[in-house]
């Protein structure tokens, strides 16, 4: 999968601008989708070029112009095509599940501060997601709101980001646990303690 697809399919909310779709990645599709404002720009040029968007500009009082995009004719076929071909399997390469690997070996304190601050970034998101979905059933339950929705796509994406967070949790308690009784039992690695390091 491309940046193209989850750009045409960010559009199928309707016409936004550039911000916007900054917008919706950093919210919404931020769970399965990361891409920063340049890398969005860039895409939403070589869309325009391509035929798959068209771009309409609004000029603003006291503000620099913006340009619209929305989907053409063709990026909603292309957009077509590409969900009616069976996904690649996903390749997962996570940093801290190599730290974890190697906790053992190496600063098991460092690992386990990195696990717990991964925690505290899922507990972040799930607040995010959880503001998401209230916005999104607009005071509808969720069955409902899938029956009468014109889109459940979003929700969807938005259900499985959630469930993937509420995982990360139950993981990270656990490893908390057992890395704690390690360290409590004199058993933390190599011993060494440094002061973790985010980049």
């Amino acid at each position: 999968m491309s940046l193209k697809h989850a750009v045409l399919a960010a559009l199928l909310e309707g016409e936004a601008s550039g911000y916007d779709l900054a917008k919706i990645f950093d919210v919404s599709v931020a769970n399965f989708w990361a891409a920063t404002p340049q890398q969005l720009y860039r895409e939403l040029d070589r869309l325009s070029a391509a035929g798959l968007i068209t771009a309409r500009v609004v000029e603003q009082e006291r503000r620099p112009n913006k340009r619209m995009f929305s989907l053409t004719p063709e990026g909603r076929r292309d957009l077509d095509s590409f969900t009616s071909v069976a996904p690649r399997p996903t390749a997962v390469r996570d940093e801290l599940m190599v730290q974890v690997q190697a906790c053992d070996g190496g600063d098991t304190e460092a690992v386990r501060g990195f696990v717990a601050r991964h925690m505290e970034a899922s507990r972040d998101k799930l607040a995010r997601y959880g503001r998401l979905r209230e916005w999104l059933l607009g005071g509808r339950d969720e069955e409902t709101y899938l029956r009468e929705a014109d889109r459940v796509g979003p929700y969807l994406t938005l259900l499985r980001g959630r469930l993937m967070e509420e995982e990360n949790l139950r993981w990270g308690e656990r490893v908390l646990a057992v890395l704690d009784a390690r360290i409590a039992a004199g058993r933390g690695g190599s011993g060494v303690t440094r002061t973790p390091t985010l980049r």
